[in-house]
């Protein structure tokens, strides 16, 4: 059994979130994107009960063609991790530091992808170089952003 969807609750409104969703169809333009780094999902958010009620039918029409996506053995089309912006912090690091570079490019595209895109997030350089070197030694040991978040 394979998810499609599922729904999830959030203090300002509920959502139904479909995995693939940037491969459906949205004619009616319900579908969001939560944020600019999400490339998969997409959800439709309802604030009051009556929003559900009101587009059941047109619900019902995006689960199938969810489900019937999954059946077909559709996939989202990634970016690569190298289409990401480098943060000039961390680009330094791997210019200047081979052991850096090579257990960068080592890890997963995932793992690659969560790393560039908390480097770049922080406005300021400072913060952005205390990210680079907070987590160096994460990546020279083969570590993913959050690996290790849930170990006790």
């Amino acid at each position: 059994m394979i998810n499609v969807v599922l729904i999830h609750t959030f203090k300002e409104y509920c959502a139904l979130l479909f995995f693939k969703g940037a491969l459906l169809n949205d004619p009616n333009g319900i579908l969001v994107q939560q944020t600019e780094n999400v490339q998969a999902a997409r959800q439709i958010r309802f604030t009051k009960v009556m929003e559900i009620a009101e587009l059941e039918a047109i619900l019902k029409t995006y689960v199938c063609e969810a489900i019937e996506i999954e059946k077909a053995g559709l996939k989202v089309e990634f970016k690569k991790a190298s289409e990401f912006a480098v943060a000039a912090e961390f680009q330094r690091k791997l210019d200047t530091i081979p052991a850096m570079k090579a257990a960068f490019e080592a890890l997963t595209p995932g793992r690659q992808r969560a790393y560039l895109l908390y480097f770049s997030q922080p406005k300021q350089s400072k913060t952005r170089e205390a990210g680079v070197e907070k987590y160096m030694p994460k990546i020279l040991n083969g570590k993913g952003l959050n690996d290790d978040e849930f170990a006790s």
